[in-house]
Parts: structure tokens; sequence; C-alpha cells
């Protein structure tokens, strides 16, 4: 993995402690703090890799509360940044890119504009309607 991390604050002992910065607010659904804790799980990975050292914990920073929600690095975390990346090479061997998500998470996304979920999906039904655009049983 590779990537760029917001802040790394060190502990007395040399330890890293990643924080997240995120533009919203702490009280998101569930499954978009999911994914915050999963990039930070990641981000604690890295540091580990690149130290040596154990990283037990990290925090989220939510800019509209100007509050941290620290989160512990579980098991359980550690094993979902291990099947995120393993989907990724799966992605990147068969050379294809998984679908717009275009849901309630593109709102919020820093890369909505790049991504553009909104016109993939409308692309999407024009190929559909052009499926049956010349078939007679429709």
């Amino acid at each position: 993995m590779i990537g760029k991390a917001d802040v790394v604050e060190f502990e007395p002992d040399g330890t890293p402690y990643p924080v997240e910065y995120k533009h919203g607010t702490r009280r998101k659904a569930g499954f978009i703090a999911a994914c915050d804790e999963l990039q930070l799980a990641a981000q604690a990975l890295c540091l580990e890799e690149m130290t040596g050292r154990h990283v037990a914990e990290g925090a989220l920073f939510y800019a509209s509360s100007k509050r941290r929600r620290i989160v512990a690095i579980t098991p359980a975390l550690r094993a979902g940044v291990e099947q995120a990346v393993a989907g990724v090479r799966t992605l990147l061997a068969e050379g294809r890119l998984p679908p717009p998500v275009n849901g309630e998470r593109c709102r919020a996304c820093s890369l909505v504009d790049l991504c553009q979920p909104q016109a993939l999906a409308a692309h999407d039904a024009q190929i559909e309607l052009r499926r049956h655009l010349f078939d007679p049983e429709d």
C-alpha cells in the first residue's frame, strides 16, 4: 500500500499515532464511519511496517466539531484492511474497475468530481436502453 497520512503524531517512546482529518461530522452512518476506520487502520499498518513499532490506536479528527474519535486498531480492522487490499489486487490483475457506488457516500467524497458516478450511471442506463431499442419483443 502507498498513501499519504494527514498527520502522524509520535508518542514519547517513538510509537506513531495516525490522525486522519475528516470534513464531516462525527455522526455518520455506520457504513461510512467503517470506511473512515478502515482508512485509519491501513495507515496504522503502513506505519508499523515503516517504523517496526506496533500501532494500537489512532484518531479520526472531525473538522466540523473539532473533536477526535479514538479508534482501536483491532484484529478485525486489520483483517478488513487485508481483505480490501486483496480485493484491489484482484481488480488490478483482472484489469477492471469496480462499478461506481453512486450512493450516499458520494456526496461527501473528495473524489466525486473525478469519479463522476452519476455520469457513469446515466451511461449504463443508456447502454441498457440501446439493447432493447430494436428488440421487436419489447
